[in-house]
């Protein structure tokens, strides 16, 4: 007997009650009885990995786990191929959101570890965090490895520059050489040589680390926190790096990570790594996407990774002052070096085309300067940024054929910069005679490397900048945004896709053998229309919600007090909290407020009592970590501890028990009208006959709603409060959809 798709074998592989199969059924699409089901001996390796690693650790079984477990192992274990193992059937890709608690790690790697083998796939485990990679590397996998039976090989896979350069440091502890009078010269592109004292003996000591085979040139794996501008010194990228030429090649941390990832079945890597190797055409860095099953842990950050990986932007005059100074650089190594042949030839006719692009950057931004309405604004970090926005995306004329000029003149520079690379790759493998000995080719190549990648970065910006945008697709979104830069102003030119659906469906979801999404938070008012929006699921997608194991209903409790201040009206609403909070969080040992705007949040701590004031912690004094340490280190000497926070501290904080028994939250967390992309968007919505409210607005709420309400149960002994300062979802319309997405808390609405 079938139940909408389910082989009824799966209820003994699983051993679940009956109420698995209506559960689990809920908006799925029945398969054709004939379809072929996952074969019994995957079946018996998943049954078998989860009742011993149940057993060993004498867990008992979860509902919510059992049901992940079952739904990834029907939609990935089920996949039609050819001779060559390549997959045939439609795209493979399921979706399940899966509460705190859940153990979804534990879940998906007992279904696709033995389904990627058993199909001699590799598995790609991608987080948006560091954090949880490192707990999937350092403490789930191994768990797993010695607690389920099964056998498999894994690593972590890092971008390159989280690895230390030995070229670079070989260069940074050799003062007064010939290499350091060249670098010296593009000392703008992160080659500045002079080492004081204490950056002396960081190096040092990371030399003989590495030499005694204490360190392995991973900067996560150094004992003590590195500052970002030292360690920007020691790494390097992909434009910079000579490859096999380097003399420290065999040495190279990043080439031995590499070579030891070729060889395992399972990947831990994050988001970006996965893009960067997509956008390359998929297997440059990674196994080719369609030898592989994906597990995008941390799913519902993906869409905006994505939109992220493909957002470009440039400083007008930072860059125009980089463009001065590489003209006068070249000219100083012209003169140091008299170069024959076409290298020389190259080099002459870059200081004449900066200075022609220069002049182009300082019309432009007199012309940006002259156009723009900068008004003031928060992101959605609550960091000041002024901005014009380009309504529709659409640029005035004279400002876009500026920047076709500007595109005209970066892809001539790009074209020279690529054809001197390309010239000392020639010369470094010794072969052809271009004037300069194969060791000056290798230096000099990671400084025109680093040169054409910011032509190249920039040459991108003004593409998409002056493109004009398909009539049945969402457009770019353009903006100006005011910059900081020293002493003077500059203006940065932003281009972003507002959509990143048909990237991900053309170049992961179409291509992929399988992958899975999932997320304690991928629906929004409880469906999942707007991750599909968003990510451009394939319509075969299978989406499903498992339930989580926390009882919410005698856990928590949600309140809805009236202020009697309308949170639209923000200074009577803050007024209100000012007077109402220190009443509302007594007897709680650990609270956590959370803002949507950094104003609100800092005039609710300037208005409060002094003394009060005193037991609280507010982002952005200290480092997100240190915040938290200093919240735990006050509730664990028995002393009340209140911290204040914006976005980030409402998704992936994880304070248990007493560090958080009170989650108070100002208003709906509707995004900030001000965001370029999210304006862009709503714009074209709009303009399709759609309505950008409650189409993205109240999705997009209700997630950020949820995420918050998700910081109070971390664990299942947990109990608290959660208090919500906004009546809208009383009073609003829209207000019950939003209210009965959340966690089923008890609720007390005066």
């Amino acid at each position: 007997m079938e139940i909408a798709g389910y082989d009824s074998r799966l209820l003994e592989l699983l051993k679940i009650y009956p109420a698995f199969f209506t559960d689990a059924c809920t908006g799925c699409d029945a398969r054709a009885n004939d379809r072929t089901m996952i074969s019994n001996e995957l079946k018996s390796q998943i049954q078998g990995a989860y009742s011993r690693f149940l057993e060993a650790k004498s867990l008992k079984p979860r509902y919510g786990q059992r049901l992940m477990i079952a739904e990834i192992a029907k939609v990935l274990g089920d996949i039609d191929t050819d001779e060559e193992g390549r997959r045939t059937s439609d795209p493979a890709v399921v979706a399940v959101e899966a509460g705190t608690g859940t153990g979804k790690t534990v879940a998906y790697a007992i279904a696709a570890i033995p389904t990627a083998k058993l199909a001699g796939k590799r598995l790609v485990i991608a987080t948006a965090t560091v954090a949880l990679q490192e707990q999937i590397v350092h403490k789930d996998l191994p768990d797993l490895m010695r607690n389920s039976g099964l056998n498999f090989t894994f690593s972590l896979a890092k971008g390159r520059g989280r690895y230390m350069c030995l070229s670079k440091l070989d260069m940074l502890l050799q003062e007064g050489d010939a290499t350091n009078a060249t670098a010296q010269l593009f000392e703008e592109e992160g080659f500045k040589i002079e080492v004081d004292e204490a950056s002396q003996k960081l190096f040092t000591s990371m030399i003989e680390k590495l030499a005694g085979n204490k360190w392995d040139g991973d900067r996560d794996s150094w004992p003590q926190a590195l500052e970002d501008q030292d360690w920007a010194r020691l790494t390097t990228d992909h434009s910079q790096c000579t490859n096999r030429h380097c003399p420290n090649f065999q040495q190279c941390a990043f080439y031995k990570a590499r070579e030891g990832m070729g060889k395992v079945d399972v990947i831990v890597t994050n988001h970006d790594m996965v893009l960067a190797d997509l956008a390359l055409g998929g297997g440059a860095v990674l196994p080719d996407p369609r030898d592989t099953l994906y597990v995008f842990d941390e799913g519902h950050h993906l869409p905006d990774k994505a939109i992220g990986h493909f957002a470009h932007y440039t400083r007008l005059r930072s860059t125009a002052d980089w463009l001065e100074q590489t003209a006068k650089n070249l000219a100083k190594l012209l003169a140091q070096h008299p170069l024959p042949g076409d290298l020389g030839k190259l080099i002459e006719q870059v200081p004449e085309l900066a200075r022609e692009i220069k002049a182009q950057q300082q019309f432009m931004f007199s012309a940006c300067e002259q156009l723009a309405d900068f008004r003031a604004g928060e992101d959605m970090q609550g960091r000041e940024r002024p901005r014009h926005r380009f309504i529709g995306g659409v640029v005035p004329e004279h400002i876009r054929e500026m920047g076709i000029e500007l595109k005209k003149g970066f892809a001539r520079l790009d074209d020279l910069f690529t054809r001197l690379a390309d010239l000392l790759k020639e010369g470094m493998d010794g072969e052809v005679n271009i004037g300069i000995a194969s060791h000056q080719a290798e230096e000099w190549y990671p400084l025109f490397g680093s040169l054409l990648a910011r032509a190249h970065g920039n040459w991108e910006l003004w593409t998409a900048f002056t493109a004009e945008d398909p009539e049945d697709s969402p457009p770019m979104a353009r903006w100006l945004t005011l910059a900081d830069s020293g002493a003077l102003f500059d203006i940065e030119v932003n281009a972003s896709p507002i959509l990143a659906a048909e990237m991900l469906r053309r170049n992961l979801w179409n291509v992929a053998y399988g992958a899975l999404v999932t997320s304690a938070t991928l629906t929004a008012l409880g469906k999942f229309d707007r991750f599909r929006m968003r990510a451009g699921l394939p319509k075969v997608a299978v989406t499903a919600v498992v339930p989580s194991p926390f009882h919410h209903a005698d856990a928590g409790v949600l309140r809805v007090p009236d202020l009697k201040a309308d949170p639209r009206d923000s200074v009577a609403h803050t007024a209100a909290i000012i007077r109402e909070l220190p009443s509302l969080v007594e007897g709680s040992r650990g609270t956590l407020v959370l803002f949507s705007s950094r104003k609100q949040m800092q005039d609710v701590f300037d208005g409060l009592e002094r003394d009060w004031r005193k037991q609280v912690f507010i982002q952005g004094n200290l480092s997100k970590q240190e915040t938290l340490n200093k919240h735990k280190a006050r509730v664990d000497g028995g002393d009340s501890s209140v911290l204040f926070g914006l976005a980030s501290f409402a998704e992936g904080v994880d304070l248990p028990g007493a560090y958080c028994e009170h989650v108070v939250i100002a208003k709906i967390p509707f995004a900030v009208p001000d965001d370029p992309v999210e304006a862009a968007l709503a714009e074209w919505i709009e303009a399709r006959g759609g309505n950008p409210f409650m189409e993205i607005a109240v999705p997009d709420a209700s997630l950020r709603l949820v995420q918050a309400c998700g910081r109070l149960l971390r664990t299942e002994e947990d109990r608290g409060t959660i208090t919500l300062l906004d009546r809208r979802v009383v009073t609003q319309r829209y207000g019950k959809a939003i209210l009965n997405a959340l966690p089923p808390f008890r609720r007390e609405i005066s």
